[in-house]
């Protein structure tokens, strides 16, 4: 059986039934989504490989126990767990997420893009840069609702759920992301290409 072919609810029946081959074809289907919302919340690339871990291993964990009950949709599902081991970690920690000048990690190396000339690619890079800056400066609930929407890819109402927020409520904070990104490329005069 070709295990690449099954959609994800197939690939857990599959994995129940000690097929562990498609436990790999489901993680690898969606680490990347996952990993970069988590390396987006924490800003440490260790971190975020430390919690990506945990996050697969309470997923075995509750398919294996047959508690995932959450049919079609996996990735919010995974999406869900992942946030919330997040935001343990700064109730734990007691801090927000900071950007780090020094990080090596862009969230734009696990993308994929389009084969591109040099000098497209550096001015795409440099726009790409000048809006993860400015992402990186909005207050922490609108900077979380514009993650969760461009980078993890959810619809407003998971988004709704996953942070206990009315739609109305995160449809707002996206809409204020929107005005204050758009101010301060006003203010600093900032071109994006």
């Amino acid at each position: 059986m070709q295990v690449t072919a099954l959609n994800d609810q197939q690939l857990i029946a599959c994995y129940l039934d000690g097929n562990e081959r498609a436990f790999e074809e489901l993680l690898n289907r969606h680490q990347q989504k996952i990993y970069t919302s988590i390396y987006l919340f924490v800003k440490e690339q260790s971190l975020a490989e430390d919690i990506f871990q945990e996050v697969f291993i309470k997923i075995i964990d509750t398919l294996r126990k047959g508690k995932y009950n959450h049919e079609g949709k996996f990735l919010q599902w995974a999406m869900r767990i992942a946030y919330n081991m997040c935001v343990d970690h700064f109730r734990r920690n007691k801090r927000r997420p900071q950007l780090s000048p020094t990080e090596t990690f862009d969230i734009f190396d696990v993308l994929k893009s389009n084969d591109l000339n040099a000098e497209q690619d550096i001015i795409r890079s440099q726009t790409h840069q000048k809006v993860r800056q400015l992402v990186d400066q909005l207050p922490p609930e609108q900077r979380e609702v514009v993650i969760l929407r461009h980078y993890a890819d959810m619809s407003f109402k998971e988004i709704s759920q996953l942070t206990r927020v009315s739609i109305n409520t995160a449809l707002g904070r996206m809409r204020y992301a929107l005005i204050n990104i758009r101010k301060m490329v006003e203010e600093k005069d900032i071109v994006l290409q």
